[in-house]
């Protein structure tokens, strides 16, 4: 289950906040690897380091590195201060953090009381690589709100993983992260997504959330085996709590898997089945025979939810002008614009919700 290597770091390749890349050195040869100084320390060339390379030896696309274990050699200090909540439970790298919803957080009054998000937009979407693209159509049309990120635990489960999150949060335009349910690593951290949105509202004072799993998700190309299931979980939590789900499709011309294209599965399933609370569901009004396929297989998700069709003129210049690198699945901008559109609309929807 998990391939093993001892190796010896060769030289740090770049960072940003609570990850560190590096090449390191491995029977085979160099590898590129990951760590988390805030779990592992903060490894050094010429440092032995124990690595898991099961994602680098599978040829993952996402995950692709060598991971970072232990570096046996120098080990970090302990740990201080409050924190109760147990994240990554009963795996070698469990690990504690201070949860906003616990007895010893500053916030646990305000979340014992909290049962309401007083009709904040909570946008949902299936994928992580959606996030910046939600924000690029959100701020082009409503400047200034506080966002918060609400991370689900379907992918990545350190948000330290993501370097889209982490410039986002650098430039401004993410108030917070949040991680939830077994991901760590956020600005905040609580137990559930309820507790995740209640936080975005009430700790850190957002005007939206964006709710999504973090960075490689899971996929069987069954139509339930997948972990955007989450996604319908995550709008029922939002209308539960008094929010405003607004529904993001997954969207996409370029996937090379049919069931991708056009409207994925994903989307038709975790909306269309899973979500039982109603959400508005952004349409993008996207140009000729591929506009009006996606308008058609959409169609079905009226049972529930209300579509509310979103002119997408204006937001492919807002997505050239976003602060991180725009991809998904490997394709750029330029090579999959339907899905960035889409997303983008689902934020321009939840902007006109604010005014």
């Amino acid at each position: 289950m998990i391939r093993w290597r001892k190796g010896e770091v060769v030289r740090i390749r770049r960072e940003w906040p609570g990850a560190v890349e590096l090449d390191v050195a491995v029977p085979e040869g160099e590898c590129r690897a990951l760590a988390y100084p805030p779990l592992v320390g903060r490894p050094e060339p010429g440092d032995e380091v124990l690595l898991n390379t099961t994602a680098l030896a599978m040829g993952l696309g996402t995950g692709g590195y060598a991971m970072v274990v232990a570096v046996p050699n120098r080990l970090p200090q302990d740990p201080v201060g409050p924190g109760h909540l147990v994240k990554a439970r009963y795996t070698p790298l469990q690990a504690t953090v201070l949860g906003a919803d616990e007895q010893d957080s500053p916030f646990h009054d305000v979340l014992s009381e909290a049962d309401d998000l007083a009709g904040m937009p909570v946008i949902v979407a299936d994928l992580h690589s959606a996030l910046a693209p939600i924000l690029s159509g959100l701020y082009d049309g409503a400047p200034g709100p506080r966002v918060a990120y609400v991370m689900q635990d379907g992918g990545a489960l350190p948000a330290w993983f993501s370097m889209s999150a982490a410039r986002l949060r650098e430039t401004g335009w993410l108030a917070g992260v949040v991680t939830t349910g077994q991901a760590f690593g956020g600005d905040v951290e609580t137990v559930t997504v309820h507790t995740g949105l209640l936080a975005a509202r009430h700790v850190l004072r957002a005007d939206v959330a964006i709710v999504t799993q973090g960075p490689g998700n899971l996929g069987t190309g069954t139509r339930w085996g997948f972990s955007g299931v989450a996604a319908g979980e995550a709008v029922n939590a939002a209308g539960v709590l008094g929010g405003r789900p607004v529904a993001a499709l997954r969207v996409s011309e370029g996937d090379a898997r049919e069931r991708h294209v056009g409207v994925s599965h994903h989307s038709l399933t975790a909306y269309g089945r899973v979500a039982l609370s109603p959400a508005d569901v952004a349409v993008p009004q996207l140009p000729g025979a591929f506009g009006e396929r996606v308008r058609e297989q959409a169609e079905p998700l009226a049972a529930r939810h209300r579509l509310v069709p979103v002119p997408v003129d204006g937001l492919h210049e807002a997505l050239r002008a976003a602060p991180v690198k725009l991809s998904t699945m490997g394709r750029g901008l330029e090579e999959d614009l339907p899905y960035f559109l889409t997303s983008a609309a689902a934020g321009r929807l939840a902007a006109s919700l604010l005014s």
